[in-house]
């Protein structure tokens, strides 16, 4: 007999924080790791002020992130030629393999909620050094 929906239905309660590749310490959400999700998943991405991701894509994987609370620029691209500034409300999506990394620079915490067509948000992370150093510099410069 196969099992029905409500046999792996599952609740994730706040508390639970991790790691990402990214630099950035994420609220865990619902996901592999913690309800054995294997196409999609959602976690928090909570932003102090100056707080800014590692410069990576995902690989093979779409993105769609709302932000919840505050504003937070998104700067993407090959060569993070692009900036968009995000306000509360206002949705992202970023498709599979697009180079990117939000950085709060709004003086102000924001908060975003993250949706990744995977199961988990780490898996498929590709990091871009080059870039990361790239994106430093033109903070500076600024």
């Amino acid at each position: 007999m196969a099992l029905s929906g409500t046999d792996h239905f599952a609740v994730v309660k706040p508390g639970r924080t991790y790691q990402g590749k990214q630099g950035i310490t994420y609220g865990a959400g619902a996901s592999a790791e913690t309800v054995g999700a294997e196409k999609v998943c959602m976690n928090v991405m909570p932003m102090p002020p100056g707080a800014r991701a590692k410069v990576h894509y995902h690989k093979g994987i779409e993105t769609i992130a709302y932000l919840l609370e505050g504003e937070c620029a998104v700067y993407y691209g090959d060569a993070l030629e692009h900036r968009v500034v995000l306000k509360a409300g206002e949705q992202a999506f970023c498709p599979a393999d697009v180079p990117h990394a939000p950085a709060n620079e709004s003086g102000q915490p924001c908060t975003w909620i993250v949706v990744h067509s995977s199961g988990s948000d780490q898996e498929g992370i590709v990091m871009l050094p080059e870039l990361d150093a790239r994106l430093a510099a033109m903070l500076k410069a600024t």
